[in-house]
């Protein structure tokens, strides 16, 4: 029978606790760095050829945009009537068009008032667009119900239809010309995307955070909400700009886009409609060029729209 003091020994000795497996699990490693939703996105995008071959393509065409000199020495404006409809030789491996021009040349030069238009438009619609979605979603009342309203107005108005308006009064036009008039018409589209992006952002705890440590609502406005609801701006700009260079080569295919005297695939395209029978070539070329810019934006769209859509990952 062991003795009273034994007995107390027993009583206050206590075994030591082995750590588990499961307790080792919910220990959070201090050196393990948050991930983003920029690095997740990333991560997602690298990985999808997709997004490689469209990457490519389009730092492609932006290289012969900036410089275009690279590809071609033939003066893209120089017609010699001699050559018209002529086929491919040295020097000129996609031939003449009707007027004489070199058909390479026109191609590879006309690659940059298109991307400046694309560019441009984008960049204005999204500033637009993202300032104004952004007042309105965040401070509501009068200014969201004014806003609505102007931009249900201009939705109501098609892009292409109310530039065909416009650039048929402007009588001097450029590229900037035409981008400001896309974009004059095409706001409102990303004005109501960051709306709602900001309007589910600002319910967020890290708002409330904000608000509760004196943070003015116009800081936490630029600094929080605004950074956390780009995604979905992102994506549709990403789109929007393969589809302002459609809207620009169609203008110019009609004729009241760029002038003449300028380099753009949609007027070679408008020209070369009257040799379609004869020299199809000449039509094909810059065709091809416009339509493998604007795929290579919508397939990049999609890649990113794809990356940032919390759902999309989750399944993944």
């Amino acid at each position: 029978m062991p003795s009273n003091a034994e007995s107390r020994s027993a009583t206050h000795y206590v075994a030591p606790i082995e750590e588990t497996p499961l307790q080792a699990v919910d220990q959070v490693d201090e050196n393990e760095k948050t991930r983003s939703t920029w690095t997740d996105a990333w991560d997602s995008m690298r990985i999808r050829p997709t997004f490689w071959v469209s990457s490519i393509l389009i730092l492609l065409v932006l290289v012969v945009a900036v410089f275009p000199g690279l590809f071609t020495h033939v003066n893209p404006s120089s017609a010699n009537l001699a050559n018209s409809n002529g086929g491919p030789e040295s020097g000129h491996p996609l031939g003449f068009n009707r007027q004489g021009y070199d058909v390479y040349a026109r191609v590879i030069w006309g690659a940059r008032n298109s991307v400046i238009v694309g560019l441009v438009a984008t960049v204005l619609v999204s500033l637009v667009g993202i300032i104004i979605g952004a007042l309105a979603g965040f401070y509501g009342g009068w200014l969201d119900t004014i806003v609505s309203r102007i931009a249900d107005i201009f939705f109501s108005i098609p892009t292409i239809l109310g530039a065909i308006v416009i650039m048929s009064v402007i009588p001097a036009r450029n590229a900037i010309t035409v981008a400001l008039v896309l974009a004059a018409f095409a706001w409102p589209q990303i004005a109501r995307i960051m709306r709602g992006a900001v309007l589910s952002a600002k319910q967020s705890d890290y708002v409330m955070a904000s608000a509760a440590l004196g943070v003015s609502r116009f800081t936490t406005l630029v600094r929080h909400v605004i950074p956390n609801a780009l995604a979905p701006v992102i994506v549709v700009a990403t789109v929007s700009l393969g589809t302002f260079i459609v809207a620009e080569a169609t203008l110019s295919f009609l004729g009241i886009g760029l002038p003449p005297s300028a380099l753009s695939w949609g007027l070679d395209i408008g020209t070369a409609q009257t040799s379609i029978r004869t020299n199809p070539s000449t039509i094909f070329w810059p065709s091809a060029a416009l339509s493998i810019t604007v795929l290579a934006f919508l397939l990049l769209g999609d890649v990113v729209r794809d990356a940032l859509d919390p759902k999309a990952r989750a399944r993944r």
